[in-house]
């Protein structure tokens, strides 16, 4: 059974696809103009990063499962804000398209992953 093999948020495989999504976010930000620094860089990182903490926050609050799947949407959330601001990365051509275009590629497959545990969240929540 898959999921006795998960003890912490870090074992979800839409964690790790998100924390490395961010890490890439970071990387490839650090190019960024430094006009942008307090804007799209600042904007771009934050959301990422914040689609893995409301991860942690929604695995730690899964013995209640209305808070599980609110910290659940708080993620979803951030990783369609993130898809914005791929396209403005893309549309400023600070990301050139097959770069920017898997990065939002990826942030598809991150959405989907969310949506599933909302819409199954009696598969991740704890019974009392």
């Amino acid at each position: 059974m898959e999921e006795a093999r998960i003890k912490t948020h870090e074992d979800l495989g839409i964690y790790k696809m998100a924390f490395d999504a961010a890490m890439k976010i970071f990387e490839v930000t650090k190019n960024f103009p430094k006009e942008e620094r307090y804007s799209l860089t600042d904007q771009i990182r934050r959301s990422s990063r914040s689609v893995c903490a409301n991860l942690a926050e929604a695995w730690r609050k899964r013995r209640y499962q209305a808070a599980f799947i609110a910290k659940l949407s708080d993620s979803e959330a951030e990783a369609a804000e993130t898809q914005v601001w791929i396209k403005f990365a893309i549309q400023c051509q600070y990301l050139d398209a097959e770069q920017g275009g898997a990065m939002y590629k990826t942030y598809n497959g991150i959405l989907v992953g969310l949506v599933k545990m909302i819409n199954n969240p009696g598969q991740w929540t704890i019974n009392k």
